[in-house]
């Protein structure tokens, strides 16, 4: 099969001067677009094209362009980091669109995520949703030596996989009710797996989720749609241990030591 070509595309993209500003769409050309670029170099040359003529360029996030920092957060045609799963927008390849395409670009929207400018939203609710509770008590001093503390295997990849969430927001712009469920949930089971995160289980459970109210984030129905949007592709039953934790100590219980079942 031969390799794809040069590509044009059409981008309708959303412009806002600032969070209080009516926003709307423009349309873009986007020219000899390489098909090994990925989405966010191909809005460089965009926006490199916009100076040139002495317009205003798009406004977007990005910082490590791996992966990692969950910055790249806009929707692409619909679905949030574009079409495909696992993926964050800045390992989005153009080779997953074909010439002539058009192309529909707007920001994460969610009350609790005001528009900045374009397509950058302020995602702080998320910073203070983990001051809440997302840390645990440990002593100054001396590191304390790596095996001091036993971690049974099974807790242990539980909690990295729940330690993988990225922060990028991606479960609330997919949910019908801007729910940060995913998120919060994610924060919390990853410390609350292991030993370290035990002291204050209780109380980070109801400090987080108390917070993600305050932040105004709707609730969480089950349907799903956080988990096949989020780039580290964080299981469902993040959100059932959350759910267990907060109860039990909303309940002034306990929650079951290790907390690694969902039961």
């Amino acid at each position: 099969m031969a390799d794809k070509g040069p590509m044009n595309l059409k981008l309708k993209i959303w412009k806002q001067k600032g969070p209080k500003d009516k926003g709307y769409f423009l349309e873009y050309d986007a020219k000899g677009v390489s098909p090994d670029m990925s989405f966010l170099e191909m809005l460089d040359v965009v926006n490199i094209d916009l100076v040139h003529k002495g317009q205003d360029p798009v406004e977007f996030d990005h910082d490590c362009r791996e992966g990692i920092c969950g910055s790249c957060s806009m929707v692409i045609n619909g679905n949030a980091h574009g079409p495909d799963r696992g993926t964050t927008t800045c390992q989005l390849h153009m080779r997953r669109f074909k010439d002539g395409d058009s192309i529909v670009v707007e920001p994460f929207r969610a009350k609790a995520f005001p528009i900045v400018k374009d397509l950058v939203v302020d995602r702080s609710a998320f910073d203070r949703i983990i001051n809440a509770g997302g840390f645990i008590s440990a002593n100054t001093g001396n590191a304390v030596d790596a095996n001091a503390v036993p971690v049974g295997k099974d807790k242990a990849d539980l909690s990295f996989a729940a330690a993988t969430c990225i922060g990028c927001g991606a479960c609330v712009a997919t949910c019908k009710n801007a729910s940060a469920s995913l998120f919060v949930a994610a924060k919390i089971s990853h410390l609350g797996l292991l030993p370290q995160g035990q002291p204050e289980r209780s109380s980070r459970a109801l400090a987080m989720v108390a917070q993600m109210d305050q932040e105004g984030f709707g609730t969480c129905t089950n349907t799903g749609a956080c988990s096949a949007a989020c780039p580290k592709e964080i299981s469902l039953e993040t959100i059932a241990r959350m759910n267990r934790d907060f109860m039990c100590a909303a309940a002034g219980e306990r929650p079951p030591v290790g907390g690694g079942g969902v039961g």
